[in-house]
């Protein structure tokens, strides 16, 4: 794996977040060679490739909840936090 492409992999959601939004304003501004579009685009993809797998990751996490017994037990997302114990 490149040492770009790592970095890009063990970076912080929030600065993915931060990298991605200024990919998109500089190719909204439209001055942008096509060459380097086409680059900003590729690590725009990357980026957001990672925020998606950061999320589900956390999303993962949160689907299992600690019980008042110290039990997990199955987050339902219908019952929000009105559990019935």
């Amino acid at each position: 794996m490149s040492e770009e492409k790592q970095e890009t992999k063990d970076i912080r959601f929030e600065e993915a977040i931060g990298r991605l939004e200024e990919i998109v304003r500089r190719l909204e501004s439209g001055d942008v060679p096509l060459e380097d579009a086409i680059d900003l685009y590729k690590k725009g993809m990357e980026l957001s490739a990672v925020c998606h797998s950061k999320l589900q990751s956390a999303e993962k996490q949160l689907v299992t909840l600690i019980d008042k017994d110290g039990e997990a037990t199955a987050f339902d997302p219908a019952q929000g936090g009105n559990r019935d114990e």
